[in-house]
């Protein structure tokens, strides 16, 4: 006797993280990765990617533009857990260190065809006034520009 094997379906994801808007922010790159269910598994492509550093345009939108590739096909039996995208943005800090200046996530869409999807950012933000009080001095210092030296002595 012959058993039935569970039938799948695949999900071919193509696009790409075109660009974002952070004002206050420059030099900053992106990262991105798949979360799904426990029934879903990547057959080809990258789950997750990392884009190069790009600075703001010098249009009025002062975009940040990073054409991102993605291309990931995944295969289920259910549609429980659906994928989603997740995005993560990260630029220097004052001391050069890379720190998170937002995340958010999307659902991969539901129906074939051209999507075009904006992600919604979340900004970190300190938790304590200790750490409040420590991140406005360091901003502050970072804003004071060294003046040239005179020459006098």
């Amino acid at each position: 006797m012959m058993t039935a094997s569970p039938s799948v379906f695949l999900l071919m994801v193509n696009g790409q993280v075109e660009s974002a808007q952070f004002p206050e922010y420059d030099d900053l790159f992106c990262k991105y990765c798949f979360v799904y269910g426990q029934d879903w598994v990547p057959t080809a492509g990258l789950e997750e990617g990392i884009s190069q550093i790009t600075s703001k345009s010098q249009d009025v939108r002062q975009a940040l533009v990073w054409n991102l590739p993605i291309d990931v096909t995944f295969k289920s039996t259910n549609p429980y857990g659906w994928p989603q995208i997740v995005l993560s943005v990260y630029g220097p800090d004052v001391f050069g260190n890379d720190v998170v200046r937002g995340y958010g996530a999307v659902h991969v869409p539901f129906s074939p065809g051209r999507h075009k999807r904006t992600i919604p950012m979340f900004v970190p933000e300190s938790t304590s006034i200790l750490q409040k009080f420590t991140s406005l001095c360091l901003v502050a210092s970072s804003d004071l520009q060294a003046a040239p030296p005179t020459g006098d002595k």
